[in-house]
């Protein structure tokens, strides 16, 4: 595997960043997770763009424009060989002192990582997963905001571990009013006759790449798609509920908190709109 680091191609062996590094000290960074299917990478240009607003927020002027770093991605997966797998795009904040003053580090870092992904067992595409609602709470908003796709993903980890322990593969997280924001590294739709609904990105939601897919896929199949604060007890109700994720893509969830969703199984409408994701990841991406 050859790994960029700041214009040049290293070995896995050979990857190295310093220990002063602020994304290592003190998670000062931010990252975009991209796929790439059948030689083309998927939303490469919506990836680059949230990448850019998650680093004007908390004022990380990147290294490299735009154009560039969308051709860094690209010939990564050249180098790497890659057609069908996952990168990782990191920009850390640089090599600082052990001091918080982000003032201190004079240039960001720019990790392109080039791989494969396989985050939930085929089985559970199929047949559909279970998860749970955990008591960590997702951040505020005005604490750090989960809009930014940062490198300090603790709040995320913790509910992560909430949901090993609970012997589940992910879970719902609430923000501080109670309702339902994501999961620990989905989105989360549910169907409720003919509407798909998802929280509102005011709730905590990411600003998921795939969740603005599925929306419009939603739409374009008829169906009323709206962001609406929902509580568990509307998950609970709902006729389908499924997931999405750059690395997850659509997954279907059959059971929350121990309630069957609906018939316990892949609704129709989760099964048509995965069947359109990856109808579109076919025909869709800047070529490699």
């Amino acid at each position: 595997m050859k790994i960029f680091i700041d214009g040049k191609y290293y070995s896995e062996q050979n990857a190295k960043i310093s220990v002063f590094d602020h994304g290592l000290l003190y998670g000062d960074g931010v990252f975009e997770g991209i796929r790439a299917y059948h030689g083309r990478v998927f939303k490469l240009k919506e990836h680059i763009e949230r990448l850019s607003h998650s680093a004007k927020a908390i004022l990380l002027d990147l290294p490299m424009k735009r154009d560039a770093i969308c051709k860094a991605v690209l010939d990564t997966c050249r180098k790497n060989d890659l057609r069908d797998g996952y990168i990782r795009l990191v920009v850390t904040r640089g090599v600082g002192t052990l001091g918080l003053n982000p003032n201190r580090c004079k240039r960001p870092s720019v990790i392109i990582i080039a791989g494969k992904i396989q985050l939930y067992p085929e089985e559970m595409y199929r047949k559909g997963m279970a998860i749970v609602t955990v008591a960590t709470t997702r951040n505020l908003v005005n604490a750090v905001n989960p809009a930014i796709k940062s490198l300090n993903y603790l709040n995320n980890i913790l509910a992560k571990i909430e949901a090993n322990i609970a012997g589940v593969e992910e879970a719902i997280m609430l923000n501080q009013e109670g309702f339902v924001s994501e999961c620990t590294g989905d989105n989360i739709f549910i169907v409720r006759g003919n509407q798909l609904l998802t929280p509102p990105l005011s709730s905590g939601a990411l600003y998921g790449i795939t969740r603005g897919v599925v929306m419009e896929l939603g739409a374009k199949r008829g169906l009323e798609v709206a962001e609406v604060n929902m509580t568990r007890y509307d998950v609970y109700n709902a006729d389908e509920c499924f997931l999405t994720g750059t690395g997850a893509e659509v997954v279907p969830v059959v059971i929350v908190d121990g309630r069957k969703i609906g018939a316990a199984k892949p609704g129709r409408w989760t099964r048509r709109l995965i069947a359109d994701y990856h109808a579109l990841t076919k025909v869709s991406g800047e070529p490699i």
